[in-house]
C-alpha cells in the first residue's frame, strides 16, 4: 500500500486530521516556521539583488530531522499548512529545507478542519503558489529592512532594546496623533431642553425634546439662551402639529472577518485581541466534542472576506427555516464588502457546521471558548436571516414659534435580532404611549428639564477601535493586527488602562524620532499603498523584487541622513541636581522600559536608581509646592504635586502659572490655547498671549 505523509503547522491539528484519514496517512506537524532570516544580521543582500539568506530557526533542527525520516518513508507528501500567504510560505520553506524537489509533493489547503473539507482538499492537490510565497517574503524583507536599519539609531538616541517596525511605527503614530487631538481639545458648552407634557386621558407624561423653531433646527449654547426660550414658551399652548408613522428596516449584520471578530469580542466579551485570536485558533484547530471526538468548530480565522460557501449558506437557511420559520430566512444574497484583498480567497469566519449549536457543544468547551464560539455562531446565523423591522412614530409639537419632537420605535418583526443583537441594537427607543396621539390630542406643560453639557474630546483608542482604524486606513492585514498591538504594549510604547490605550513617554520619544527622520515610514498613506503592492505581488501582477528595489534606496538615504544628524548631537546622559545618597555623585537621567529614571553614574559599583520627577516650573494650585511630571503605573503621563500623597493635586493637561481672570481657578494648555481647568467657567485665551 502507498504511504502518504501530510505535514501541518500545528500539533493540535494532527489529532483532528488523523481521525479523518486512513491508516496509509501519517500526519505530522512542523510547529510553524522552520526557516527564517538570521537574527544576527539583516539577512538581505542589496549587492546581490536583495536575495534573502534563510537559516534553520534555532530549536527546529530536531523537528526537521524527524520530518526527513518521515519523508523517506512516504510515497507522496502533502503540504497542508494554513490557507493564507504565511501558510503558503511555510509550505515553500518546508519543501526547501526537506529537499523535496525529487519527491511527489502537493500543496493542499482547507478553510475548515472537517472530514469533508480535508478529504475534498486531497482530491484537489496543487502546486505551491509562488505569488503568495513572494508576497509573504516581500513583507518579511521590508519589515526586516526597516527594523535592522532604524532600530540601531533608536538605541543610540534613546536606549538599547528599542525597535522600529514598518506597521508598528505607523500604528504608534496613529495613537500619538489621537492623544494630541485629545490634549488640544477645548470643550464647548451646549444645552438640551426637554418639556414634560401631560397628555389628556393618559397617566404617563410625554417627554418632548427641543428641536428648534419654525425655520428649522436650533442649538442652544448658553444658560441665558435656554432661559430666554423657556420664558418665551411659558405663555404658549403646546399642540400636536404632525404625527408620522412608518417603518425602519435594520439589515442583518455581515458574518465575521478577522477585524470585526476582534472588535466585537472586545466590546461584548471584553477580550484583548491576542486572547480572541488564541481562542479562535483553538476552535479552528479542533476541540474534543463529546460523542464526536476532535472536531474543528470554526473556519479559518484570518480573513478579510464576508463570502460564504454555497453549501454552508444552504445549510444555514435550512436550519433557520426549521427552527424559526420560513419568514426568518433572508431573501437576497448577503452584500459583499468593497475592496478586494488577498484573503478574499477565504470565507468569512463561521461555524463549520451550523447544527453544532452553542448549547450542543457547551459542555465540551471552556467558558471562554464557549463565549467566543457562541458569538461566531450567532453572528453567522443572523447574517442569513431576514432584516428586523421597527415601527416608528415621529411627533412634531409646536409651542408658539418653537418646535419640540418625540420619536419612538418598537420592533414589529424581530428577524435576525431574535438571534443576535449588538450594543447599538439594545439602545433603541420604545414608547408605547404614542399610539393614542394625533393632531387633536390636548397637551399641557408640566415642567421643563434644562441641562448644561460640554462637547467631549475624541475617545482614546481601544484595541477594538484601533483595529477598526487600521482596517479602514488599509494598514496591515488580518494576521498583523494582533502582533502589532501586542508589540507596542510589550515595548511600553503604549499602555492599556481599563480598555483605553495611552501613549507612554517612551512612545512619544520614539514617535518623534520616526516623524522627524523617517516621515514616509510613519505615513499612513505610504504604508497602505505598500499593502496594496504586496497584494499585487500575491496576485502575480507586481514582481516582488521591484517593490524591494524601489523601497530600499529611499530608506537607506533616510538612515544615512539620520545617522549624520545624530553624530552632530553627542549623546550623553543628562546630569541632574539630585545627589546619590549612597555615593555622593550627581545622578544622571536615563531611559528605561517605562521612560526616564535617575541612575547613579557609578554603575556597576553603585546601583542606586530612583524615579525621575521633572519639575515644570509651576507651583501647585492647592499647596504651593512644585508641580512635577509623573507617570501612572502603566506609563501614562500626568502632572501632580511633588508633595503627593499629602497633596492630591493632579491634571492630565499641563498647568500654567497664570490664574483664570474670570473665576480664579488654575489654567492648563490645550494645543495652542490656554483654558480654564474648570469646564463650567470656559475661559479660553491664546498661548502666545499668555507667554
Amino acid at each position: 500500500m502507498a504511504k502518504y505523509l501530510v505535514i501541518v503547522e500545528s500539533p493540535a491539528k494532527v489529532k483532528t486530521i488523523k481521525k479523518f484519514l486512513g491508516k496509509n496517512y501519517e500526519v505530522v506537524a512542523s510547529n510553524g516556521h522552520v526557516r527564517d532570516l538570521p537574527k544576527s544580521q539583516m539577512g538581505v543582500s542589496p549587492e546581490n539583488d536583495f536575495e534573502p539568506k534563510y537559516i534553520t530557526i534555532r530549536g527546529k533542527g530536531d523537528i526537521l530531522a524527524k520530518l526527513r525520516k518521515e519523508v523517506k518513508k512516504a510515497d507522496k507528501i502533502y503540504l497542508a499548512t494554513d490557507p493564507d500567504r504565511e501558510g503558503e510560505a511555510i509550505s515553500w520553506h518546508l519543501s526547501q529545507a526537506l529537499k523535496l524537489e525529487d519527491k511527489k509533493v502537493a500543496r493542499i489547503s482547507f478553510n475548515e478542519i472537517t472530514q469533508s473539507a480535508v478529504k475534498a482538499s486531497l482530491k484537489e492537490p496543487r502546486d505551491i503558489d509562488m505569488n503568495l510565497v513572494n508576497a509573504q517574503q516581500t513583507r518579511r524583507i521590508l519589515d526586516r529592512m526597516v527594523g535592522y536599519q532604524i532600530s540601531p539609531l533608536l538605541w543610540a538616541k534613546v536606549k538599547r532594546g528599542l525597535s522600529a517596525g514598518r506597521v508598528q511605527s505607523v500604528t504608534l503614530r496613529i495613537v500619538c496623533d489621537r492623544e494630541e487631538e485629545i490634549n488640544a481639545f477645548i470643550p464647548e458648552e451646549y444645552w438640551t431642553l426637554d418639556a414634560q407634557l401631560a397628555v389628556a386621558g393618559e397617566k404617563k407624561p410625554l417627554l418632548a425634546k427641543f428641536y428648534g423653531d419654525e425655520n428649522g433646527k436650533l442649538s442652544i449654547t448658553s444658560g441665558e439662551e435656554v432661559n430666554r426660550i423657556m420664558d418665551e414658551i411659558k405663555g404658549e399652548t403646546f399642540r400636536v402639529l404632525e404625527v408620522k408613522k412608518g417603518e425602519r428596516v435594520k439589515k442583518a449584520p455581515l458574518p465575521f472577518t478577522t477585524s470585526t471578530l476582534q472588535q466585537e469580542a472586545s466590546k461584548q466579551l471584553n477580550f484583548p485581541i491576542s486572547k480572541t485570536m488564541r481562542i479562535a485558533q483553538q476552535l479552528y484547530e479542533g476541540v474534543d466534542i463529546k460523542g464526536e471526538g476532535t472536531v474543528g468548530l470554526i473556519t479559518y480565522l484570518r480573513t478579510d472576506s464576508v463570502r460564504i460557501s454555497e453549501e454552508a449558506d444552504a445549510l444555514a437557511r435550512a436550519y433557520i427555516a426549521t427552527n424559526y420559520g420560513d419568514n426568518y430566512v433572508t431573501e437576497g444574497a448577503t452584500e459583499k464588502k468593497g475592496g478586494a484583498k488577498i484573503q478574499d480567497a477565504h470565507e468569512a469566519i463561521r461555524p463549520s457546521d451550523i447544527n453544532r449549536t452553542p448549547a450542543y457543544v457547551k459542555d465540551s468547551l471552556s467558558r471562554d471558548q464557549f463565549r467566543l464560539y457562541q458569538l461566531i455562531w450567532k453572528r453567522f446565523t443572523a447574517s442569513r436571516m431576514a432584516p428586523a423591522i421597527y415601527e416608528t412614530t415621529n411627533v412634531k409639537i409646536g409651542a408658539g414659534k418653537y418646535r419640540f419632537a418625540v420619536t419612538a420605535s418598537k420592533i414589529g418583526f424581530a428577524g435576525f435580532m431574535s438571534v443576535y443583537t449588538s450594543d447599538e441594537d439594545e439602545k433603541e427607543e420604545n414608547n408605547v404611549l404614542l399610539k393614542s396621539i394625533d393632531e387633536s390630542t390636548q397637551l399641557s406643560l408640566t415642567q421643563f428639564d434644562e441641562k448644561q453639557h460640554f462637547t467631549q474630546p475624541p475617545a482614546h483608542y481601544t484595541e477594538a477601535s484601533l483595529v477598526k482604524a487600521l482596517e479602514e486606513l488599509g494598514i496591515g492585514r488580518p494576521s498583523t493586527y494582533s502582533p502589532t498591538i501586542t508589540t507596542l504594549l510589550g515595548r511600553h510604547y503604549i499602555a492599556k488602562e481599563a480598555k483605553n490605550l495611552y501613549v507612554t513617554e517612551l512612545g512619544e520619544v520614539v514617535n518623534q524620532i520616526m516623524k522627524e527622520s523617517f516621515p514616509s515610514i510613519v505615513d499612513e498613506h505610504f504604508t497602505a499603498n505598500m499593502e496594496s503592492l504586496l497584494d499585487g505581488v500575491g496576485e502575480g501582477t507586481v514582481p516582488w523584487k521591484t517593490v524591494v528595489r524601489n523601497f530600499f534606496p529611499d530608506l537607506e538615504q533616510a538612515v544615512q541622513a539620520a545617522q549624520q544628524d545624530l553624530e552632530k548631537v553627542k549623546i550623553e546622559d543628562e546630569v541632574s541636581d539630585v545627589i546619590c545618597e549612597q555615593c555622593g555623585r550627581n545622578m544622571v537621567i536615563k531611559y528605561g522600559p517605562h521612560g526616564k529614571f535617575l541612575a547613579c553614574p557609578g554603575f556597576p559599583d553603585c546601583r542606586n536608581t530612583k524615579p525621575y520627577l521633572e519639575k515644570i516650573g509651576i507651583q501647585c494650585p492647592k499647596c504651593g509646592k512644585d508641580v512635577v511630571l509623573r507617570k501612572t503605573k502603566k506609563g501614562r503621563k500626568y502632572f501632580g504635586c511633588e508633595n503627593n500623597p499629602e497633596c492630591d493635586f493632579m491634571s492630565w493637561s499641563r498647568p500654567v502659572a497664570e490664574k483664570c481672570p474670570k473665576c480664579g481657578s488654575y489654567m492648563v494648555t490645550k494645543g495652542n490655547k490656554v483654558v480654564c481647568a474648570d469646564e463650567q467657567c470656559g475661559y479660553v485665551t491664546g498661548a502666545k498671549e499668555q507667554e
